[in-house]
């Protein structure tokens, strides 16, 4: 039986294809309006490490300036360098990393080839195990080579593919800033979405070319790219800046159950008291472990425009399912006198109503995939007016695919609901009469 119906409707859309097309197109336009912003939304708040996100937690520690005390003042989103090397001495939590942003010049092999800065990360060598990054050749250093000050470094695909032409260079050295780093990993693609690790210099950034050791870093002062901010001025010199209260480091950990992030939270109340003692923390103790998705959403990383846009797209939508309604209605209501045949010879309300909602569910299906062009439209209209900023988060997947075409359906059921109720309401008796 559903077939039939199924070949019904099909009949009904091809019998009246100026109608059947508008009401396609008022679907088409409100799904690829909605699902462009819904799409742009799903790539800023999805998990961007779902398998262990409730085991990672950012750190904060209020250190901020204790003449601030603005009630909604919160802890800063970073932690200095102070407290950023007692954190990793101490060695408290199962994995935990301090890192930075910065931006180093690579000088290529080939002498006719000219050098070219890269974005950096300095940080330690927890930083691959616990954020489980992908790697094509090798892997990343051990705790030995922070410790040591080793010059080491794991390059990204591209950078890899750029100066080595994509080979096995574990081993080999690139030179950076004037020093021979060795080569003791390549990276494959890895792109969490959003940048949870550091959301503080761009949450929708791509992930960095090169990675070294934070104390290398430190100990030939490489510059340094990313967020800074001081409550007060710091004194003269690197060493001065270092022993600020300037917050620049990002510190992560990595605790795998309750039993341990309590300890830690203990373990950070502890060690802030201990700088209290020393006229340090001047506010009251205000400690924060935050696992990925609390962290995004403290963080704000999709905005509260982002958020009004979805519902600006979602009231476009339902206005074009009012044009469908009324496209609709008109469509069965002229269909009366068949269904006052069908009616007659026996078919009984609810064969119709099924009838009419296939129908409806037809139109919908070709207002989703129609939408779905449009959709893409949008999406390359998005990119082409910011740029690669947001290339990451034009992109539609299967489950947005999926999502368009479920959305388009339900929404063409929904508006086929009312015209198909007026539509059974028809009285056969007096319908007949009147042709």
């Amino acid at each position: 039986m559903f077939n039939y119906y199924l070949k019904l409707g099909w009949l009904s859309i091809r019998a009246n294809p100026l109608l059947s097309a508008l009401m396609v197109l008022a679907i088409a336009i409100g799904i690829g309006a909605s699902m462009t912003i819904i799409t742009v939304n799903y790539a800023m708040s999805g998990n961007p490490i779902p398998h262990k996100s409730d085991q990672l937690f950012y750190v904060q520690l209020d250190s901020w300036d204790p003449n601030d005390t603005d009630e909604d003042s919160e802890p800063p989103d970073q932690v200095t360098y102070t407290d950023a090397m007692n954190l990793i001495r101490a060695d408290k939590a199962h994995r935990q990393v301090a890192s930075n942003r910065s931006g180093l010049v690579l000088e290529p092999e080939n002498p006719d080839e000219r050098p070219f800065t890269v974005d950096t990360r300095n940080t330690f060598a927890d930083f691959f195990a616990m954020f489980d990054t992908p790697f094509q050749y090798g892997g990343g250093w051990d705790s030995s080579a922070d410790e040591g000050l080793e010059r080491v470094t794991v390059l990204s695909r591209e950078l890899n593919e750029r100066v080595f032409g994509g080979e096995d260079s574990v081993g080999r050295s690139v030179r950076l800033n004037g020093m021979d780093f060795r080569v003791v990993g390549v990276m494959d693609e890895w792109l969490p979405m959003p940048k949870f690790y550091d959301v503080t210099n761009g949450a929708f950034d791509p992930t960095e070319e090169l990675y070294i050791p934070f104390n290398v870093a430190i100990e030939y002062e490489l510059p340094r790219n990313g967020n800074t901010n001081c409550w007060k001025r710091p004194d003269d010199g690197f060493e001065g800046f270092l022993n600020s209260e300037c917050v620049w480091i990002q510190f992560w950990a990595e605790l795998r159950d309750d039993n341990e992030k309590r300890e830690y939270m203990e373990f950070l109340n502890a060690y802030t008291d201990s700088q209290k003692e020393l006229g340090r923390f001047g506010r009251p103790r205000d400690n924060r472990l935050s696992d990925v998705m609390e962290w995004m959403e403290a963080e704000q990383v999709v905005e509260d425009d982002a958020r009004v846009m979805l519902g600006l797209s979602l009231l476009f939508l339902a206005v074009c399912l009012l044009n469908t309604i009324g496209l609709l209605l008109a469509k069965f209501m002229r269909k009366a006198g068949v269904t006052s045949v069908r009616r007659a010879l026996g078919a009984s309300r609810r064969d119709v109503f099924v009838q009419h909602m296939i129908e409806s569910g037809l139109i919908g299906l070709a207002g989703g995939v129609v939408g779905l062009g449009l959709t893409w439209l949008g999406l390359q209209g998005i990119h082409a007016l910011f740029g690669d900023y947001v290339e990451h988060l034009v992109q539609l997947d299967l489950a947005m695919v999926a999502a368009a075409i479920a959305l388009a359906i339900v929404s063409a059921l929904l508006a086929g609901l009312y015209p198909t109720w007026q539509s059974c309401r028809v009285m056969p008796a007096s319908q007949l009469k009147t042709q």
